[in-house]
């Protein structure tokens, strides 16, 4: 069971085809999202890797509602790709594996959030500031 950075960006480099494809259809990644979400609930206990992804799932909300585009494709299909690796069931170590079997996903969200770390810090920076003006308005 080697699971390593590189070879969790890796699957991510993989994926960035099908991540692509899927950003062109808004509900089929809002499903995505939903789904990564409901998945990462059932992920024990996982360090501070599991307190960036509602962070990643909101920039990718915001980029596919138009709310926010200060971010590359790439960068939204590295995330996108990474939630595709969590819900598929094609994992490098199954999920059913007790505790082990979500280190591949931690390992993909890991790499996913340092591959991004700049623009997701860049726009929970935005996020911040919108909320402020909202709250003084």
């Amino acid at each position: 069971m080697d699971i390593s950075i590189e070879k969790a960006k890796g699957v991510l480099e993989n994926g960035l085809n099908e991540a692509k494809e899927l950003l062109k259809d808004t509900g089929k990644v809002d499903e995505l999202l939903k789904k990564a979400e409901l998945k990462l609930k059932d992920v024990p206990v996982a360090g501070s890797v599991l307190a960036d992804v509602p962070t990643m799932i909101a920039m990718v909300k915001g980029y596919i509602t138009k709310s926010y585009t200060e971010v590359s494709v790439k960068v939204i299909a590295t995330m996108v790709a990474a939630f595709i690796y969590v819900v598929k069931k094609q994992d490098l170590i199954n999920d059913d594996v007790a505790v082990v079997g979500y280190l591949d996903d931690i390992a993909i969200l890991a790499a996913a959030f340092m591959l991004c770390e700049p623009e997701l810090k860049a726009f929970a920076a935005w996020r911040e500031e919108n909320a402020q003006a909202e709250a003084q308005a």
